[in-house]
């Protein structure tokens, strides 16, 4: 009998663990309790959502109707909550310990219960719920206590090489969303193409988002190559379509950020507007990728009202309170041979070019500050010798970069990171080694991305909350295609998605890997092409 009882409860123990097993959620959530039973979602299934929650209520409507053939009602919340119900409460008093994305799951036989403080958090405990409905239209019980690691967990696309268009966004911003990624950063101009209509400036468009040809190649090798499509791109967003794209990304809970690049990376634009370039010389858009040498001439007042011009109009389409002005990879070579640009330096008692660059980029600042924006930049803005292709004296700068940036880090050693935190500058891990996704598997693996630690290990603790998160970053030389961008992104991207929400005592590589095949059925039914994990 006890020989009975023992082999019962070893067949118990087994159906609990493939039970807790089956909870295959994507990022990893903080506390999970698996119970016995289901919830069994059926057309008398009703939503009863907060006040301010109708939008979420819809979002799971819609869900359930396209993804699982699923028709209920929704309706605003009132007591007493009738069984078989999906209830939606926010309390903001709850925010101590759920913070603003932070969600409370209960799943019994007879009702799901969502608490949060914020309407993003119902969101996000939505995006859980589809994951644990991916198999049918019954919820495994448990309890569940949620809330991210990081509060900045972004995925950026460069369409400066290749110009994606809005299906191409929209499915992004899908997949973002369900992996609780909340930071689209929008990488919207660069040498070899301008992405943005702005009004005041229609050439930007009509003669800047435009190449005669295309590089050819891929990653790494792709650089070296001397091969041309001869093949003309083109496109850009109308400020209509960016509304609505923005429009779209904020139902979702994703803060669009833009990347408008300054002083270098400006070549389509300087070929539109010749004035703008410290040469004063008419060019082509780039049709070779890598760093051009064309830059702005900040010494001219008309160029800066040509900047003020286009941020405003930027400020005037994004709600995003951080603006990106790029600032890397400046060669300073057109800087040094113009009398103009070197005569501006020695007035403004300025000692390298590095500290022109600074001192520039804090006026940017300031102007931001001005209409309560916050501007970002990778870490080439703080001054400093990162690349070879600047001499010493003229990389190292003297002036201060405004502490109101936000620092995105890709180039360095973790020192860098370490200095510019006790400096009190807020800091996006993004180091290139580790998130850019237009390296290969073999550069970084799925297991490598799932590795990265945004926060350097000899950071000292009181620095660690200057790691405001991590991004990861989808460059656009070598992915003409979009199903050679999707191969380049996924799975890589859930990999990214966990480091940025979930915990670290909670990460397991393994596990991860278990819950991926949801996801890549799902990428499959959505016609997105991914890479098996090796």
């Amino acid at each position: 009998m006890r020989r009975l009882q023992h082999i019962g409860l070893l067949a118990l123990s087994i159906i609990c663990t493939q039970y807790v097993l089956a909870l295959d959620i994507i990022p990893y959530p903080l506390q999970v309790e698996t119970r016995s039973g289901t919830f069994a979602i059926t057309s008398s299934t009703t939503i009863l959502y907060a006040v301010n929650c109708r939008q979420e209520a819809d979002f799971l409507l819609d869900v359930l109707k396209k993804e699982h053939h699923l028709q209920i009602a929704a309706r605003p919340y009132k007591a007493p909550i009738a069984a078989g119900s999906i209830v939606f409460t926010v309390d903001a008093s709850s925010g101590t310990r759920l913070g603003k994305e932070g969600y409370d799951l209960t799943v019994d036989g007879n009702k799901v219960q969502i608490r949060a403080a914020t309407p993003t958090g119902v969101f996000y405990a939505i995006q859980t719920l589809r994951q644990l409905i991916a198999g049918g239209s019954s919820i495994p019980c448990c309890h569940i206590f949620d809330k991210p690691r990081f509060a900045w967990r972004s995925f950026m696309l460069d369409e400066g090489r290749y110009f994606k268009g809005e299906k191409v966004v929209k499915q992004l911003l899908d997949e973002m969303a369900l992996l609780k990624l909340n930071t689209f950063h929008w990488h919207l101009t660069d040498d070899h193409g301008w992405r943005i209509e702005i009004k005041k400036y229609p050439q930007l468009t009509t003669i800047g988002s435009k190449r005669d040809s295309s590089q050819t190649g891929v990653w790494p090798s792709g650089w070296n190559s001397t091969t041309y499509d001869g093949v003309p791109h083109e496109g850009y967003y109308t400020q209509e379509q960016i509304k609505d794209i923005i429009r779209y990304a904020a139902e979702r809970h994703i803060t669009i950020v833009p990347e408008i690049e300054m002083p270098g990376h400006a070549s389509a634009a300087i070929a539109a507007y010749p004035f703008l370039g410290a040469t004063g010389k008419q060019i082509r858009v780039p049709v070779k990728f890598g760093v051009q040498y064309d830059i702005y001439n900040v010494a001219d007042p008309k160029v800066l009202t040509f900047v003020h011009d286009v941020l405003q109009e930027v400020m005037d389409l994004f709600p995003s309170r951080v603006i990106h002005i790029g600032g890397d990879e400046v060669r300073y070579d057109q800087w040094k041979n113009s009398p103009q640009v070197m005569a501006y330096l020695q007035k403004q008692g300025l000692a390298s070019p590095a500290d022109l660059q600074v001192s520039f980029t804090n006026g940017i600042s300031n102007f931001l500050a001005a209409h309560h924006r916050r501007m970002m930049g990778w870490n080439e803005i703080l001054g400093g010798k990162v690349h070879e292709y600047n001499d010493n004296q003229d990389a190292v700068a003297k002036e201060k970069l405004s502490h109101e940036a936000i620092i995105q880090f890709w180039k360095g050693d973790t020192n860098l990171i370490i200095k510019a935190a006790a400096a009190g500058y807020d800091i996006v891990n993004s180091l290139s080694d580790d998130t850019y996704l237009d390296y290969d598997e073999k550069a970084i693996s799925l297991e490598k991305a799932y590795s990265f630690e945004p926060v350097p290990a000899s950071l000292p603790q009181h620095d660690a909350a200057r790691i405001l998160g991590l991004g990861c970053q989808m460059w656009g030389e070598w992915i003409p295609t979009v199903e050679s961008m999707d191969l380049h992104v996924y799975p890589r991207l859930a990999a990214y998605a966990e480091v940025g929400w979930t915990s670290r005592q909670n990460k397991d590589f393994r596990r991860f890997t278990t819950g991926l095949p949801l996801l890549e059925a799902r990428w499959t039914d959505k016609g997105i092409h991914w890479t098996a994990a090796k």
